[in-house]
């Protein structure tokens, strides 16, 4: 990591957003699928007409209507998500723009650090709790958002917080904001179809209880409400882990290079351990990895979608962290 230039870090985010683009249409289309090809084994058992035709025949005739549709409603998610998902981001965390009106020293300081790093200065949010927690978002440099919540705000000294804001104005620089934008899209956009099949699938049940193609329709339903789960929670946070996995390492690393001051991010991580679960947040799963620590609940973090999501996550715990960055500008493990 240390041979790695920042310019290295931003090609590198730039191409790894294409191949996202590209492989989530694709591999969302080879779980969907499967889907069809299981649902057309499951129904030659007791349909003698499918007999006579071959369980791959069937499922290509299946697919020929059904794949186009779901690829080009994902391709349209995520474009228009590309331009608005960071709306819809700053909308569910409930968060509030802040100006020199009502926070004239935050302002301030994302300014300098944003001077100091380079880049154009980001519009400031802030989310009205206590915890300790940040995040950035946004397409791009020049339509970036820093979010601080009012937790982090008015319990970190300055230093700290010159720390945590040089830390998102990283991951910004990094194009990290763009390319956890498209992956959040990616899962949302397979859950959110999840979980809309599922219903469907139970209203099916109901209206047409006495329908003999019922039984069919809803299992059709209820295996593609099941690989579209396994999508969001199996498949994507595997391509999110293999694009991401030296991503808070290389934004804590450029922080620390920015605010030419180690400790000051080392004792703010400190103080966020622990202490990170935002309510509006908290069982937002698909959110949870653009911020500086976990916002999720302690239950949420349990469950076990987030077991396994855990195996994959992208955020190394703030212990390696912060001994990393112990090891910059000649600091050692054991100093206080």
């Amino acid at each position: 990591m240390v041979n790695i230039t920042t310019y290295d870090f931003i090609n590198s985010n730039s191409r790894k957003t294409v191949w996202l683009m590209i492989l989530f249409p694709i591999s969302l289309a080879v779980i969907v699928y499967l889907a069809i090809f299981l649902i057309s084994a499951m129904g030659t058992d007791n349909n003698q007409t499918y007999n006579q035709i071959s369980i791959l025949t069937i499922a290509n005739q299946t697919a020929i209507y059904i794949l186009p549709i779901v690829s080009a409603i994902a391709i349209l998610w995520i474009l228009i998500s590309y331009y608005t998902g960071q709306s819809f981001i700053l909308s569910t965390a409930g968060a509030i723009e802040l100006t020199r009106n009502n926070a004239s020293e935050i302002i301030r300081i994302v300014e300098n650090i944003a001077m100091t790093a380079g880049l154009p200065v980001p519009k400031v949010y802030a989310i009205n709790d206590a915890a300790l927690n940040a995040f950035a978002t946004g397409r791009d440099p020049k339509h970036s958002y820093v979010v601080l919540t009012k937790g982090i705000i008015n319990k970190l000294e300055k230093t700290e917080l010159e720390g945590v804001i040089a830390h998102e104005m990283a991951h910004i620089g990094n194009r990290d904001t763009r390319l956890m934008l498209i992956m959040i899209v990616c899962i949302s956009f397979a859950t959110i179809i999840a979980e809309l099949l599922l219903r469907f699938a139970l209203t099916t049940r109901t209206n047409n209880s006495k329908n003999n193609n019922a039984a069919v329709i809803q299992l059709f339903l209820f295996a593609l409400a099941i690989a579209f789960y396994i999508y969001g929670y199996l498949v994507a946070p595997l391509i999110k882990f293999a694009l991401s996995r030296t991503r808070e390492f290389q934004a804590d690393a450029t922080a620390a290079l920015i605010t030419r001051n180690p400790q000051g991010l080392i004792d703010a991580l400190k103080k966020i351990s622990g202490n990170s679960t935002i309510n509006k947040l908290s069982d937002k799963e698909t959110i949870s990895p653009i911020c500086i620590a976990n916002p999720l609940a302690k239950n949420k973090q349990n469950s076990f979608f987030s077991k396994i999501s855990g195996l994959l996550a992208t955020h190394p715990p703030i212990e390696d962290r912060i001994k990393a960055l112990q090891t910059m500008d000649g600091y050692r493990l054991n100093r206080h």
